[in-house]
Parts: C-alpha cells; structure tokens; sequence
C-alpha cells in the first residue's frame, strides 16, 4: 500500500503543478497580445520619422547636386571619423522558464563578439535582462560596461528606451564608443522568432527596410515642402528620435519574443504534465486492482481451508 500512496502523492503534486504552467501560459498569452499591439504602434510612429529623414536627406542631397556646396551631415550620421569600439546591446530576459530564449540570443552575442574581436574590434557589452548578463559574464565578465534590469517585468516603457539612448548617445559623442550594434530577438509569431544583429549607430537612414521600400521621389505639380526651422536643424532633431525610437522597438521585439517562448515552453509543459498523470492514473490502478485481487485469492483461498 506504500506504493499506492507514493502514486497518490505524486499525481496529486504533478496536477499542482499543471495548474501553475496552465495559468503561465495565459498570462503570458495575455501578456504577449499587448505586446504585439505595442510592435504596430511603434512601427507606425518610426516609419513616419523614417519617411520624413528620408525625404530630407534627398531634398539635401539634390541642394549639393544644385549648388556644389559639400553637404556636413550630422555625426549621428557620418560616424566618428573611426571604426574601432563597438558596443554591442544585449535584449534579453530577467526571467528564465522561456525555453532556450535567453541562451539563443546569448549564442548569438557570443558569435558576434567573437567575429568582432577577429576584425580587431575593440567590443563592450550593455545588457537589457539580467539573463544575458548572467551567461555572457562566465566568459565576457571584463567586457560587460553595464546592465539594466526590470524592463521586461513593467513592460515596455518608451522612457526606459530614452534612457538606454541617452546613455549611448553620450558615450558616442564623447568618443568612448565609435559604433553600436544590437543583438535581439525579432518577433514574428509566438512559435516563430528570429535572432540577429544589427546595426544602431552611425544611424544609416537609407538602411532601414521601410525607406527600401519607399524612396522618395521629386514633387510634382508645383507643390513643395517648407521647412521651418530648416532641413539640416530638423533631420539632426529627427535623427536621436529615430535611435531612441529603434531602441524601442528592440524593447518590444525582445518582451514580445520573451512572452511568446514563455507561452509555448508553459504550453508544452502542461501538455506534458497530463501525459505523467495518465501514465501515473494508470500504474495506481492497475497496483491498486492487483492488491485488490491479492486480497479476494487470500479471503477464498482461507475461506476454501476451513
């Protein structure tokens, strides 16, 4: 009977269980449906800078054609004059229970940074997640410069990609850093995800997939653009939006990916837990039916001697 109640016990703490992974999988579900509202959105609201640099560094570019006066671009632009320090953004997680999330986009910062150091690089590390900072630090500790966490546990917040921004930005205009990469997670579906790395800094407009897509052409029929205060003072105000806006984007991208590894990890672990206790339901029945018949041959074997 011991082994019946080791069964009882057992099945009784994997239905537990289940219930904590069934309520997981829907709030990250929850969690992720938000997320991907925020992915539009924020989408929208970079396409439109995206357009309107864009069709300001044409409009300047024709000017240079018109004048022969060299055109100055912003250094968010034109870069630092070098190509040596990269700092390379990590989006990870603060939480595990996600799968092989985190150590993928890991595996991947670790791939970059080794490609890096053999162009003869100088690489340093800022992670987003407490996650990636726990891997990349056991052979990377020395590179790491910083680490930022709780922006996966309040959500995405444009303020905390403002201040990941301004951070970078002051880092590159005082000559610390002459490039910035990000490594993160590209949401596609909650079973689909895409991990790469990109570049942030020197913002390349032309780059960017949407301004492929959409390339400006001259205006017709006598209509033009007025700007006010002037082209250069407003693609140099556009262009720390457009960063700061991407770092966003990233933020997303990485909660939306966490959430939906989350969902499927929690999804295949309830699945799981059902099939145990099946296979456990049975094995106590089939123990409990064979001491059942034990004792029915007992009592008529004992019935049968007197």
């Amino acid at each position: 009977m011991a082994g019946l109640k080791e069964l009882r016990t057992r099945i009784s703490t994997i239905k537990s269980t289940q219930k904590i992974t069934s309520a997981m999988k829907m709030v990250a579900a929850s969690r992720l449906r938000k997320t991907q509202g925020l992915i539009s959105k924020s989408e929208f609201y970079n396409n439109n800078l995206l357009a309107s640099a864009n069709r300001l560094i044409f409009e300047l570019k024709q000017q240079e054609e018109i004048t022969g006066e060299a055109v100055v671009w912003p250094k968010l632009m034109s870069g630092t004059g070098q190509n040596k320090k990269y700092l390379l953004l990590v989006f990870t997680s603060d939480r595990g229970l996600c799968g092989s999330y985190n150590s993928a986009v890991a595996k991947e910062a670790a791939r970059r940074i080794e490609e890096l150091k053999a162009e003869g690089k100088e690489v340093c590390i800022y992670c987003v997640g407490k996650k990636g900072s726990d891997i990349l630090k056991r052979k990377y500790a020395d590179l790491i410069v910083g680490t930022k966490e709780g922006v996966s546990s309040k959500g995405a917040k444009y303020y905390e990609a403002s201040d990941i921004g301004y951070y970078i930005l002051d880092a590159y205009n005082k000559g610390e850093i002459d490039a910035c990469e990000v490594v993160v997670s590209r949401f596609r579906s909650a079973i689909n995800r895409e991990i790469k790395a990109g570049p942030l800094l020197p913002v390349k407009i032309e780059d960017y997939e949407y301004n492929k897509l959409h390339v400006p052409t001259n205006v017709v029929s006598g209509a033009f653009y007025d700007y006010e205060p002037g082209k250069m003072e407003l693609l140099e105000g556009i262009l720390p939006l457009i960063f700061r806006g991407s770092i966003f984007q990233a933020i997303v991208h990485s909660q939306a990916s966490e959430h939906g590894a989350r969902m499927t990890s929690m999804d295949n672990a309830t699945r799981n837990a059902s099939e145990m206790i099946n296979k456990l339901t049975i094995k106590y029945n089939r123990i409990r039916q064979t001491a059942i018949t034990t004792e029915l041959i007992e009592i008529i074997s004992g019935a049968e001697a007197l």
